[in-house]
């Protein structure tokens, strides 16, 4: 979560096709698809009658075109919302809004639900949402449908050109892993579960590559320990640095998986943007960027068992002075911050291939 809760934002990276993404970003042809979770979701979970993660109801999208809620899990915009922007294409609509048969199928879509995490057992109180696996099958479904539409080549070079902004993890941290109640929890160790998670998800980045997709970028978690629905379990509302010590373990291994499958797997373009650090100046320092509060949500519903927005919530006075919206997801100002930061980093001023990420703890 994280960068949206900290999604993205810096820089880790692997790779010689970022200049080539640079040179896209004034392109309007450019296609993204964009898979993921609650941080990047546009309301994909609105289609699913049975899901319990959903925010179609107020105060969500109060600061959205329109003022009215989408199905994104915050008061305005995503950093996909605003990245799209910025490369001047319109944002990707949600998956399952599209009609296999209209015109839309092969401009790009965006397949995050909330609650979906690596694993498929994510999440699973949610009753529905489009897992990871769940979303590369609804992949595989758009190239069906783009290949039946504009041919067999066309389809593959469609998908060699296209962006795939990847942003999963944060799940199966908090809504897996982090609740002691869960089998994974009580089950696994850490290294163990680490394990898990970054060989599940070398296959599911396999698929996609299987399926055409060469260009893709994977953002990193942020330090989950610091989001407010972590601290709210610290007597003294702190960060939980034995979380973030998790997560820094996670990314790293997850960047060492990316240059590994570059160097396997011919003209594959995997990109690790690291969104630790970024992040974590964002709260531990939130004046250098506007903000006045970083250690608790807009919406004031900071609990260990839930922390959405809800109707009856009693809002902050200013949206714009909080760096998270909900006890989970950045608020719309936050994720401005941290879309302009990736935004200039990786297609204004591409890193250079392979620099260190952030370390990981002994």
């Amino acid at each position: 979560m994280r960068k949206i809760l900290g999604i993205l934002v810096f820089a880790g990276l692997v790779m010689a096709a970022i200049p080539a993404m640079a040179a896209d970003s004034a392109n309007s042809s450019l296609i993204t698809f964009i898979f993921g979770d609650s941080l990047t979701e546009v309301g994909n979970n609105n289609f699913l009658q049975l899901s319990l993660a959903k925010s179609n109801y107020p105060w969500y999208g109060i600061d959205y075109n329109g003022g009215q809620a989408t199905g994104r899990f915050t008061n305005g915009r995503t950093i996909g919302d605003i990245i799209s922007s910025k490369l001047g294409i319109p944002s990707p609509p949600p998956y399952l809004s599209l009609s296999k048969v209209e015109d839309a199928i092969y401009r790009g879509a965006n397949y995050a639900s909330g609650g979906a995490g690596i694993l498929n057992d994510t999440g699973l109180y949610f009753i529905q949402r489009l897992s990871f696996d769940d979303q590369i099958n609804a992949f595989n479904k758009t190239k069906q449908a783009i290949k039946a539409k504009l041919g067999g080549v066309a389809a593959e070079k469609l998908c060699k050109e296209a962006i795939f902004f990847i942003g999963m993890g944060s799940n199966d941290y908090v809504n897996n892993f982090l609740q002691p109640f869960q089998a994974d929890a009580q089950q696994y160790t850490h290294d163990e579960f680490v394990e898990i998670l970054v060989s599940t998800l070398e296959h599911q980045l396999l698929r996609l590559y299987l399926l055409g997709a060469r260009r893709m970028m994977f953002h990193g978690l942020a330090p989950l320990g610091c989001i407010p629905s972590q601290r709210v379990k610290s007597r003294r509302g702190k960060c939980l640095q034995q979380v973030n010590r998790w997560v820094q373990k996670f990314n790293s291994k997850v960047n060492k998986l990316l240059i590994s499958m570059n160097r396997r797997l011919p003209t594959a373009q995997l990109t690790f943007v690291d969104t630790y650090e970024q992040v974590m100046d964002l709260i531990n320092n939130p004046g250098a960027y506007g903000f006045k509060v970083s250690n608790t949500s807009c919406c004031n519903v900071d609990t260990s068992i839930g922390g959405l927005c809800l109707p009856n919530s009693k809002l902050c006075k200013n949206r714009k002075e909080f760096v998270f919206w909900d006890a989970f997801h950045p608020s719309d100002a936050a994720n401005a911050v941290l879309a302009d930061r990736i935004f200039t980093t990786f297609f204004l001023h591409p890193p250079s291939p392979s620099p260190s990420p952030s370390p990981s703890p002994s």
